[in-house]
């Protein structure tokens, strides 16, 4: 793997896995930390929810739905309850290490960037004193890792992440929709919570059905703050133009010869690009934040994009209460 701060690269050449986990926390902080963390309030946009003082309301920039009523009786002035940003939260992540993250045709395999995506989170959060823990899936099995603060417990997490073997086909592999179901089920206290997973499952539909995981993501969502983060390698997208080869579903095992014909690898992008698409318009319903990144591109680049530009769409939606409801 050579990605740009890719967590297993020294590892590959000889280096310790150490060596890795702090490159890694090295790339983090050096492009990513006072980009994303201004005022505590998480990779997402977002105000808090504990209350604070009482001002006078300003018509046109605060939202109507934060008035303080009690306040407003009592001086005839209409007042606003300020939110306070969260402090000492709880981030759990869900981190997809199923078969289908072994595999990667570019600068890093899918896996190598869920443990990138989980570092980068776990790194940012860990350095303003937010407990950091993990749910895996891994075979058929769930595991978890206790939520712990500090620098050496992140090392400690992002170590058993390196050392997961390679997956395995199973009989009944764990269901994405179970997993999220658990997180939610397991960890009540609000705060963020971050799906990393290629979201692929059989038999999903086309881009307007219900997906078997979004259930357990709207319920997720309808408590704490979620972030899906999709990783995605360019063979998923498109097939090479290569004639005959032997395609491999590293879920089940199964292996088919199958000819790459034009009119095949047209059908191949469409279904891909709907698959995606489906994706997209479902974690929008959920009301969960939706983040791509790609083994053939930048992570660390897309991870910042991807936070100021919705940074400052928070930002007018937040000066702008109508133009938000009706979003």
């Amino acid at each position: 793997m050579t990605g740009p701060g890719a967590p297993a690269e020294g590892a590959e050449r000889g280096r310790s896995p150490e060596h890795a986990l702090r490159r890694l926390e090295l790339t983090v902080v050096r492009r990513l930390d006072g980009l994303l963390h201004g005022q505590h309030q998480g990779l997402l946009p977002g105000a808090g929810s504990e209350l604070g003082d009482s001002r006078v309301y300003v018509p046109g920039e605060d939202d109507v739905r934060r008035m303080d009523w009690s306040v407003t009786a009592r001086t005839t002035v209409p007042h606003v309850r300020d939110l306070v940003a969260d402090r000492e939260l709880e981030t759990w992540v869900l981190a997809d290490l199923s078969p289908s993250m072994d595999f990667g045709t570019a600068e890093m395999e899918k896996r190598d960037l869920v443990i990138a995506a989980v570092g980068a989170i776990g790194f940012l959060t860990s350095r303003i004193g937010d407990r950091f823990g993990a749910y895996v899936i891994h075979g058929d099995e769930i595991h978890r890792l206790p939520a712990r603060t500090g620098r050496p417990a992140m090392y400690a997490l992002l170590q058993t992440l390196l050392d997961a073997p390679r997956g395995t086909p199973v009989a009944e592999p764990t269901r994405l929709a179970e997993a999220i179901g658990r997180l939610g089920a397991a960890q009540r206290k609000r705060g963020l919570r971050v799906i990393v997973s290629d979201f692929l499952e059989l038999g999903q539909g086309g881009p307007e059905a219900e997906r078997e995981w979004e259930r357990s993501v709207r319920r997720l969502a309808a408590r704490h703050q979620v972030l899906a983060v999709e990783v995605l390698d360019r063979r998923e997208l498109e097939l090479p133009d290569v004639g005959l080869v032997a395609l491999t579903d590293p879920e089940t095992g199964r292996t088919r010869e199958v000819h790459l014909s034009p009119k095949i690898r047209r059908a191949y992008a469409e279904a891909a690009a709907a698959q995606r698409e489906g994706t997209r318009r479902a974690l929008r319903r959920c009301g969960a934040g939706h983040m791509v990144l790609r083994t053939d591109r930048d992570w660390v680049y897309d991870i910042a994009q991807y936070t100021l530009r919705h940074r400052r769409t928070a930002h007018l939606a937040g000066r702008h209460p109508t133009r938000r409801a009706g979003a």
